[in-house]
């Protein structure tokens, strides 16, 4: 049992922080219809930039705050100057926003050198809680409480205000919110901003996480991001955290008792849905 619940608890951690990546990512497609193969070079930026502030700040707050900068800041750039041209062309924004994640790499190792980067937790996160033979790291019941946390603040905004309301009328009948005198484009730059900084946030927090962060981890962790899109259905906010909490608890406890499939049981685990259902757990279908 105590094997039981630190396996859930360090799958949970895992599942989080994919989660504010694959979060992301639903909000750009579900409610723009934007495919942004970059979106794991934002994540990487968050973490670097994220990293660099909080190192020389000596703050983990203000290093959170400087990659939510980042990444609004990357997010309007790529969404004004990338993703604007290709709006209703998937094939382009493919193409287009997997250049521009190379790109983004390549400048990592341009500003901030091709080695790994050390990232540690703050003083107050470092260390955990012990019941018995159970063990709770701090720092990742910390990430679990911020995924939480920032899933029901963005469900929040999208069910209950005014500017949700208007983001899912704008998916629904673009020209009627225009036609109101509501600048939608505006709106869904926002949107794109959003999602954007959500993934730097994944990326300062995986830092202390793992440990090192290095140029190539956008890519490794853009590829769980979109497996989680997948199986929890394009589009759906709650499938995705659903998603990737399967992603994580699977290989966290596949990682564990039969490591030969723990690099393969999350492409087995998007197979087995696309077998039974196609448009994801909670996706809708056409």
């Amino acid at each position: 049992m105590d094997v039981f619940i630190n396996l859930t608890i360090n799958g949970l951690a895992t599942g989080m922080l994919i989660f504010l990546l694959a979060a992301g990512l639903t909000l750009i497609f579900g409610l723009m219809d934007v495919l942004n193969f970059a979106h794991g070079g934002l994540f990487a930026w968050g973490a670097y930039s994220g990293t660099w502030i909080y190192t020389v700040s000596g703050s983990f707050l203000i290093g959170i705050i400087g990659a939510l900068g980042t990444g609004l800041l990357l997010g309007w750039m790529t969404e004004k100057w990338i993703i604007t041209p290709v709006y209703g062309n998937h094939v382009q924004q493919i193409l287009i926003t997997l250049g521009l994640m190379l790109v983004l790499a390549e400048l990592l190792k341009v500003v901030w050198g091709p080695n790994q980067i050390s990232a540690m937790p703050p003083e107050a996160l470092k260390g955990s809680w012990q019941a018995g033979e159970v063990v709770i790291i701090k720092y990742r019941a910390f990430i679990i409480a911020v995924g939480l946390f920032m899933f029901t603040i963005v469900q929040y905004i999208l069910k209950k205000t005014k500017i949700g309301l208007v983001v899912r009328a704008g998916v629904m009948n673009k020209e009627m919110v225009q036609s109101l005198g509501i600048n939608i484009q505006r709106v869904f730059m926002f949107v794109f901003m959003a999602g954007s900084a959500m993934a730097a946030l994944g990326g300062v927090l995986l830092g202390p996480y793992s440990g090192v962060i290095h140029a190539g981890m956008g890519m490794e962790f853009a590829i769980l991001a979109f497996i989680v899109v997948v199986i929890g259905g394009m589009g759906s906010f709650p499938g995705s955290i659903l998603a990737a909490v399967l992603v994580g608890l699977s290989g966290s406890f596949m990682a564990y008792y039969v490591p030969d499939l723990s690099l393969a049981v999350n492409m087995l685990l998007m197979a087995i849905v696309l077998i039974f259902r196609p448009q994801g757990l909670l996706g809708l279908k056409g």
